[in-house]
């Protein structure tokens, strides 16, 4: 694609994904979408956005370091809640400290389900989540992905369905303790505010249109996420739903946006 300019949305259908969405968001796919991904161009092609889906539990999993990926590539991603119905939930670590032999035998038996600490989550919830660190996620959910542009996933349990598991890397690549609890917060929607400032990209909430507020957090290329209302970008109108690449914030109009995410690469310190 060209340095700035619409992105364009790739839907995936997964088991667990939803089929009653807004045409809006799927055109005329009536299967079950649980993904949609914005993949921009360079220089942020390290950085892939995407919106989830969920109506039924996604597999208990894993996300290697680069230390650990065969890319060379690990990923950390960052979940913004932008619906839950009663009782969602989101799996984050375990319990407890937990050893690899341990972590192997419950993926075994699926008892690993049951050593993860599921939270009741809603609208506005914010977690970061590194490599490494063993997740699941409920059904009722719709979120907002962002996350170091890899699809490695080793998956650990599965709810008996005929997808492959990857138990070996999978443990490996496992952090066997809680997730940090700085990690997970409730952000104001009205709020203009960095969420992440980490050392592979960087993501910030801007409501009302300021954002002035968040300009010396960016340098560069972004890519805009309108979740209310519709950003200009460039001349080229961008609706909530839907997402861009700009050269850089001074060719971002939030004046009709109530609430977008922008993300891009980490500041050169």
């Amino acid at each position: 694609m060209n340095s700035y300019g619409a992105i364009e949305p790739r839907l995936l259908v997964k088991p667990w994904g939803r089929d009653d969405l807004p045409p809006a968001l799927v055109g005329d796919c009536d299967e079950a979408v649980g993904e949609i991904w914005f993949q921009p161009g360079a220089p942020l092609d390290t950085i892939l956005t995407k919106y989830l889906f969920t109506s039924a539990k996604l597999s208990v999993q894993v996300h290697p370091t680069g230390e650990l990926s065969p890319t060379g590539l690990g990923k950390d991603e960052c979940w913004l809640i932008l619906d839950a119905a009663p009782g969602a939930q989101l799996a984050t670590g375990f319990r407890r400290d937990i050893g690899p032999d341990e972590i192997r035998e419950a993926a075994k038996d699926g008892s690993i389900e049951d050593l993860l600490v599921w939270r009741d989550v809603a609208a506005n919830d914010f977690l970061y989540v590194p490599a490494g660190t063993v997740h699941a996620m409920g059904p009722g959910l719709t979120l907002v992905e962002v996350q170091q542009s890899t699809d490695i996933t080793y998956r650990l349990y599965d709810y008996g369905r005929d997808r492959p598991l990857h138990l070996e890397e999978a443990v490996e690549s496992a952090i066997g303790g809680e997730h940090p609890k700085e990690l997970r917060r409730a952000i104001d929607p009205s709020s203009t505010q960095m969420l992440v400032e980490g050392p592979w990209f960087s993501v910030a909430q801007v409501a009302g249109g300021r954002i002035s507020e968040v300009r010396n957090n960016f340098e560069g290329a972004v890519q805009v996420i309108p979740l209310d209302g519709y950003c200009v970008i460039g001349g080229l109108k961008v609706a909530s739903g839907s997402s861009a690449q700009a050269f850089d914030l001074g060719q971002v109009d939030l004046s009709d946006c109530p609430r977008c995410l922008v993300a891009g690469l980490p500041l050169k310190r």
